[in-house]
């Protein structure tokens, strides 16, 4: 696979059961090496694009190619996924359970210890899998979609149901794993999940694209910056010329500007002065990462 060929192309994937759309004719391509969130509210589509893609969900329209291939059963190999909660044997060990996942998958026994090492099991590893915890039956599973050392690791929704202390762990093993050079594709509702762990992200709305970008871009804290003097015309005109000036919004009497994520509100105040033009009004506002992704949402609605 050529370096600039993404491991997932979609292009105009749509799904609809009966008369409802479960996804709209979606466009996405996933670089290789990155960890790539499918964000958006629960019924936004997320987990049926990843069951299509995985052949478990059967398209009604559109096509996907991984690693720049038409879609074959050897790719599956290539794949490990989890989209459902972790289903193994009770009164089995994880050793057990994931000796039984060898034997289907054909997977040579011998990577066993190494990623119940990876996943934090190796203390726990002959004790059975009903005695653990719910973020140690995430981490069993994710262990399993490992053992045949796959290029893409798909996550759907892997922290729901845990409590803070597992979603912590979770999340720090997804970015271990990703430091090995794997790509992961995440599927969540949390922004704060997102936001921590992926590099790049789409935002899917009742079935359809409506945003996507870098975390560092899309998410940045930007700084908004209320401000007023005694000549609004010539504060519009020279507030533009500011080093980290995004945009302006003229209010009845004063105007809200939005600045780059580290923006010192006195070095404006400073800048301004320069031109002789003296603040009687500043409030600083920062949008906080919530308030953007409830905007796109809103934008889009």
């Amino acid at each position: 696979m050529n370096q600039q060929t993404p491991v997932l192309r979609i292009q105009g994937l749509h799904k609809e059961y009966g008369r409802i759309t479960a996804v709209d004719h979606l466009d996405l391509e996933i670089e290789k090496g990155s960890v790539f969130g499918l964000l958006g509210p629960n019924g936004s589509g997320k987990s049926t694009t990843l069951g299509m893609v995985m052949e478990v969900v059967n398209p009604s329209g559109g096509t996907y190619s991984w690693f720049g291939e038409v879609p074959h059963h050897s790719q599956r190999k290539r794949i490990g996924a989890i989209l459902e909660k972790p289903n193994f044997y009770p009164r089995f060990s994880a050793i057990k359970n994931l000796q039984l996942v060898c034997k289907i998958k054909g997977v040579n026994e011998s990577r066993i210890p190494e990623v119940l090492q990876l996943v934090g099991l190796a203390a726990r590893q002959k004790d059975p899998f009903q005695n653990y915890s719910l973020g140690m039956k995430q981490r069993l599973a994710i262990a399993s979609a490992l053992l045949a050392e796959p290029e893409v690791l798909i996550l759907d929704e892997p922290t729901n149901g845990l409590d803070p202390q597992g979603i912590a762990e979770i999340r720090q093993l997804i970015i271990d794993i990703s430091q090995s050079g794997k790509t992961i594709i995440l599927a969540s509702h949390l922004l704060d999940e997102v936001q921590k762990v992926c590099d790049r992200f789409a935002i899917l709305r009742q079935g359809k694209l409506i945003h996507i970008g870098r975390v560092d871009e899309g998410f940045g804290e930007e700084v908004i910056i209320e401000v007023s003097s005694g000549d609004l015309n010539a504060l519009d005109k020279s507030i533009a010329l500011f080093p980290g000036f995004i945009s302006q919004k003229a209010l009845k009497d004063r105007l809200e500007v939005k600045c780059a994520q580290g923006t010192d509100p006195s070095a404006l105040s400073k800048f301004l002065a320069e031109k002789e033009i003296y603040l009687s009004h500043i409030v600083v506002h920062r949008k906080n990462l919530e308030q953007q992704f409830m905007e796109i949402l809103s934008n889009n609605g």
